[in-house]
């Protein structure tokens, strides 16, 4: 009987936990586990036994990580022939044997496609018909990979499962079923499925949510949820109940379960037991449950219905402070709204320097001005936990409007004080957050992002911005238009984009203000032409020229775009008022 037939009549049973069982067995061992393919085969076959003992009939490659950049200077080829080498003789014909490939490094879709190729081809050579591709956070690479396999293994049994919280996303921000359906609607893989991040119980709440899927499924959770001692890992879960919660998965539909970190050939064995003599069931597919949205009251948003009526908008930015006062800058918001202003901008802490959370100060806004907010959200400081966390927070206090950007690197000096985090980009915090909005919030969020049309390589910046709109942004606000040629960048921006375009605008208030943004700020060009006017200017008739300036930058920018994206410097928001006075006509 093959596994395909095989799978339709009772559960296959893979093995658990290679790594951490590895760590726990030989806690004196620093290099990978993968190494011991190489270094110590005996170890290496023993746990594979150990499982095989357990009753398991799938074994694991010791191969998850083994990828160049993993593993140091051992050499990929000879771990990974070792490894389908070693998994083998344990077999010894008793057992499935699958090719075990985990998350590919790289940073893009075509680097993460080439690591997973590089690494099936040498299974291949070995012989390799099962596949697992584990542990997975996004589908990059992996479509290319499996047509690589199929092309070259057609009979190839292939299983690719995700690694998603309880809340059912990855890592990098995306929904787990929506990843599973775009696999298996490729019709390239045999089996989806998830495996670690989650202990059994959170897991089997997420393979509730599948029900009427025609997709086949397999699952391999976590023996709970780790502690630290002595900076060292440990589960401490209790095996019989995972056994229990993990054997009830068949009632999901699922066919196939193993175990991932923290599990041992005990949590194994119990599995097995639980197992032992019972029927599996003919597949019935269970109405989904736990995904239903509670109906949203629609907060206002006459910032998006302006600009989607194809009126032009006045968003107005203003700093947050560095201390704890806030009667200043209130007091310029309430005169920016009374000027006028469609919404406030808000930005996150630029240049990587710590002011008044963006995102808070924009709910005061929102709740004490009833003045609609765009705040500044950066990648830099946030994990995709804290992210969530503060977006609920947005959504609950009636935020609709979020502005995404990458964010400034930490200045180099600081970096061991103050690390970034950087878990995502822009590009995919956007579809982290249109995620979100299809799963979670029925009133959604609006997303908008940066465009830099003084980008030295504008053709680059547009290809990015196009990327930004697949992902769910619906519009861009750009950096200031100071010269010819950013004007002719925010032209092309126009005519190539199909999102809403806020031009941005921003008054420069002296030559030394001119010559600081144009040497010191990135992403600001202001032209030679443009500084020389205010040379021996004072403060009245530099503020006079910034406002005459401003305003005839809005005219000549007006057939191409949607509004504007005023930036306030140093809170003078009494020439503020005058620009946005000088340029409502165009509104």
């Amino acid at each position: 009987m093959n596994i395909r037939e095989s799978i339709e009549q009772e559960v296959l049973v893979f093995d658990g936990a290679f790594g951490t069982y590895y760590t726990e067995k030989y806690p004196e061992e620093k290099l990978p586990c993968e190494t011991a393919n190489i270094n110590h085969p005996e170890r290496v076959l023993t746990i594979h036994r150990e499982y095989l003992e357990a009753g398991c009939r799938a074994l694991k490659t010791n191969t998850f990580g083994a990828y160049p950049e993993n593993l140091g200077k051992a050499d990929q080829e000879a771990v990974i022939k070792e490894g389908y080498r070693l998994a083998q003789e344990a077999a010894a014909g008793k057992a499935y044997v699958f090719a075990d490939l985990g998350p590919a490094p790289g940073n893009d879709a075509p680097e993460r496609a080439e690591a997973f190729c590089q690494a099936a081809e040498i299974f291949i050579r070995c012989g390799a018909q099962n596949f697992l591709m584990e542990t997975n956070c996004s589908n990059e690479g992996i479509p290319e990979a499996l047509q690589f396999i199929r092309e070259r293994v057609p009979d190839a049994f292939i299983l690719v499962s995700y690694a998603a919280f309880p809340d059912g996303y990855t890592r990098e921000g995306f929904y787990f079923k929506k990843l599973m359906t775009e696999i298996s609607d490729t019709g390239l893989c045999d089996v989806v499925g998830l495996n670690c991040v989650c202990g059994s119980r959170h897991m089997g709440e997420l393979l509730g949510r599948l029900g009427g899927t025609d997709m086949k499924l397999f699952a391999m959770p976590n023996a709970g949820y780790p502690t630290m001692r002595g900076n060292r890992t440990f589960y401490d879960g209790n095996a019989e109940y995972f056994a229990s919660q993990t054997a009830d998965f068949v009632s999901s539909g699922v066919r196939i379960i193993g175990g991932c970190c923290g599990t041992t050939p005990k949590h194994m064995e119990l599995v097995v037991g639980r197992l032992s003599g019972q029927r599996v069931p003919k597949l019935l597919r269970q109405p989904a449950h736990g995904t239903a949205k509670e109906p949203a009251v629609r907060a206002e948003n006459p910032f998006f219905e302006k600009i989607s009526q194809g009126k032009k908008v006045i968003a107005v930015e203003l700093d947050s402070p560095k201390d704890t006062n806030l009667e200043k800058f209130m007091g310029c918001a309430r005169d920016l709204k009374e000027a006028g202003a469609d919404a406030m901008t808000i930005a996150d802490c630029p240049i990587a320097q710590a002011r008044m959370d963006s995102t808070l100060l924009a709910c005061k806004v929102k709740r004490e001005l009833n003045l609609d907010v765009l705040p500044h959200m950066t990648c830099r400081d946030r994990n995709i936990n804290a992210a969530k966390a503060l977006l609920l927070a947005a959504h609950a206090e009636q935020i609709r409007n979020v502005l995404i950007i990458t964010g400034d690197p930490i200045p180099t000096a600081q970096r061991e004080e103050i690390p970034s985090v950087f878990q995502f980009n822009s590009v995919k915090m956007a579809a982290y957050l249109q995620s979100l909005n299809e799963e979670l919030f029925e009133d959604p969020f609006r997303v908008f992002g940066a465009l830099n049309i003084n980008a030295v390589n504008f053709d680059s910046e547009l290809k990015r911005a196009k990327k930004k709109e697949e992902a769910g942004m619906v519009g861009f606000l750009t950096q200031p238009v100071l010269s010819e040629e950013a004007k002719e960048n925010l032209i092309r921006a126009h005519e190539e984009l199909s999102g809403k375009i806020l031009g941005g605008i921003i008054p420069v208030v002296s030559e030394r203000n001119a010559r600081f943004m144009e040497s010191e700020v990135n992403g600001i060009h202001v032209s030679e032409e443009i500084i020389a006017r205010y040379v021996g200017k004072d403060r009245e008739e530099a503020e006079n020229l910034a406002c005459e300036i401003s305003c005839r930058i809005a005219e000549e920018i007006a057939p191409y775009v949607d509004g504007y994206y005023l930036m306030t410097p140093f809170q003078r928001t009494k020439l503020m008022r005058r620009i946005i006075s000088g340029i409502s006509h165009l509104c």
